[in-house]
């Protein structure tokens, strides 16, 4: 037959659309479980602040009262009391809203060579006071709360050390290429009514094969933009290099800005410390609409100052204001503002809130949680389509075998 009448036949894939198919199945299948893993850690944690103030509503929260509040000082005394020498505070959360609790925190490191979590924390505990009265009105061991497992699963599958959060962040970088291989793998040749049909519509009523392609094909298209966040900010803390490279591109430079660091007053070392009592009156004050104040308590460093910072949201991390006080004598020596800080700092401080989706308050919670659920669905999903492709190879295979004729006797 003549070349030019010779049938071509369909034109096969180019080779960089069988290097992308190829990519997204063996990377897929290669982070698959961790995936899955950390997808529905951090799906279960969206709502914990919901669902831990409605189970502990006993310790975290108090019947309010027109009074005001005891001294800061003589509630952290109290506090260290009710956990005993040996665990000092070492943070203190305080609630504008008159029927919460007050939380002083205590955590200790413990072994750096253990294997687990568990074994590198030494203790991670909170006593919760009554405001008014000083009594405390709960205890909570945070190192076995069912939350705090979570999100260490979700940061480090558990494991202590680095190790666990390597595999994490780089199971997490390969997910942020098989979401754009995925992407290339969606977009349709052609436009076409079926094509759109195919791409945007789950078809619920075909085979169960079609069904779960669809639900892998056409909710990870949905997903998509909304998992490549939450990917990305969590490679912010898996990476120094990623987080620089954030703050960078944010702020244009790469040299942050200083801040003034203070001392306290040395002098004073000697004299009664209310320090402590007059910056948080101060703070309180002069921010009366702020939800949260936290600080650390004082550093038995004799020159060592006193941290607070100021939250405007209930939940949010980033808008905040941060002080520093003289612990001798309460007087401010530092103050930054959301003003203060460039692009790129705020975008770094907004990291938290951005990746469990509380930047969107409740709406932005309810699309985490139900992107997360979608990117825990798309290994198992993508290992079904894949393994039922080799089970058609196989019965083809078995189909193509020629049965040879019995031998006459």
């Amino acid at each position: 037959m003549n070349k030019k009448t010779q049938p071509t036949g369909k034109k096969g894939k180019s080779w960089r659309a069988k290097l992308n198919a190829w990519l997204h199945l063996w990377l897929g299948l290669a982070s698959g479980i961790v995936v899955f893993i950390v997808s529905i850690t951090g799906c279960l944690f969206t709502f914990q602040k919901e669902i831990s103030e409605w189970v502990h509503h006993d310790i975290l929260f108090v019947q309010p009262q027109q009074t005001a509040t005891l001294p800061v000082s003589t509630l952290l005394d109290n506090a260290q009391r009710a956990l005993g020498p040996d665990k000092k505070v070492n943070y203190i959360t305080t609630f504008r809203d008159k029927d919460r609790a007050w939380e002083f925190m205590t955590y200790m490191k413990g072994d750096e060579k253990a294997i687990t979590y568990f074994g590198g924390v030494k203790y991670y505990e909170a006593v919760f006071l009554n405001p008014y009265t000083g009594e405390v009105v709960g205890y909570h061991d945070f190192k076995y709360d069912f939350f705090a497992i979570v999100k260490m699963i979700h940061w480090s599958l558990l494991l202590n050390g680095t190790i666990g959060e390597q595999i994490v962040g780089w199971s997490v970088l390969i997910f942020v290429v098989l979401l754009i291989t995925g992407l290339i793998l969606w977009w349709p040749k052609k436009w076409t009514k079926a094509t759109r049909e195919q791409s945007f519509k789950i078809k619920w009523k075909a085979s169960f094969k079609r069904v779960n392609y669809d639900l892998h094909n056409v909710l990870g298209f949905y997903a998509m933009a909304v998992a490549l966040v939450l990917a990305l900010t969590g490679l912010v803390w898996s990476f120094k290099w990623f987080q620089t490279t954030v703050y960078v591109v944010a702020s244009g430079s790469i040299t942050p800005p200083a801040h003034k660091n203070g001392v306290s007053d040395t002098t004073l070392v000697n004299t009664p410390q209310k320090g402590l009592d007059i910056a948080f009156e101060s703070v309180r004050k002069n921010m009366p609409d702020a939800k949260r104040i936290g600080f650390s308590a004082p550093d038995t460093g004799k020159a060592a100052v006193v941290y607070m910072s100021a939250y405007w949201g209930n939940e949010v991390y980033y808008d905040r204001d941060d002080f520093q006080f003289d612990k001798y004598n309460g007087k401010m020596l530092a103050r930054v503002t959301g003003k203060d800080r460039n692009a790129g700092e705020k975008m770094i401080l907004m990291n938290y809130d951005i990746h469990v989706g509380a930047i969107g308050g409740i709406i932005g919670k309810i699309i985490a949680f139900i992107v997360s659920l979608i990117c825990a669905s798309l290994p198992v999903t993508g290992f079904i389509v894949w393994w039922g492709k080799g089970k058609k190879k196989e019965k083809k295979k078995v189909a193509n075998v020629k049965v040879e004729p019995a031998a006459a006797v």
